[in-house]
């Protein structure tokens, strides 16, 4: 029974995330969402207490996805440079496997939900530019990045620019490629602090 009703409280979230692919989709109801999988809606409450639950665990597979693999590239690439090169391209990446989970990375999912999902949103921003802000030292320490640059606004322009690329694609109604002109830009991002 409990894989059960873990491999449905997966399709509920899959669902869920499909459904945030569409463009043109407003708030999504527990109604429209238990249509689509063909079930009531009291049987999504058996998996979720509600729907702000149903959020949180699409939260916790963007941050256990990105985490994951943000950690993998800190722990594996032993350059500073290449890791905030890294990092950023997973970013990009994810958004473009993930056009459901980009609604939701940009708050846009979240609007009319309730509050601390797009708290969650927010502290998951400040992880990542920590994470940004980190390498950005280590390749200070490496001599690969100027040793008067300062990696606060450096990484603070590395996720404006991530989150804006994320936007970019979500509003073009998943048009605007989020990695498309990348190494252009990674170029330019880099220009005048490399070392």
């Amino acid at each position: 029974m409990g894989a059960r009703t873990g491999e449905r409280k997966t399709q509920i979230l899959h669902t869920l995330a499909q459904m945030l692919e569409n463009p043109a989709a407003g708030r999504i109801t527990t109604a429209a969402l238990a249509g689509r999988l063909d079930v009531s809606e009291a049987a999504l409450y058996r998996h979720f207490s509600s729907k702000a639950q149903m959020f949180e665990g699409l939260i916790d597979f963007i941050e256990n996805s990105l985490f994951g693999l943000i950690n993998r590239i800190t722990s594996e690439e032993k350059s500073g440079l290449r890791q905030v090169e890294a990092i950023v391209a997973v970013l990009l990446g994810f958004a473009q496997k993930n056009r459901g989970m980009t609604r939701v990375l940009i708050g846009d999912a979240l609007v009319n939900e309730e509050e601390r999902l797009q708290a969650r949103i927010n502290q998951l921003h400040d992880r990542i530019e920590a994470a940004l802000k980190q390498a950005l030292r280590f390749g200070v320490t490496q001599k690969e990045l100027l040793a008067e640059l300062d990696v606060t606004a450096q990484a603070n322009l590395l996720i404006s620019f991530v989150t804006g690329r994320w936007h970019q694609f979500a509003k073009s109604g998943f048009k605007r490629d989020p990695v498309e002109l990348w190494g252009k830009q990674w170029r330019q991002l880099l220009e005048g602090v490399i070392a």
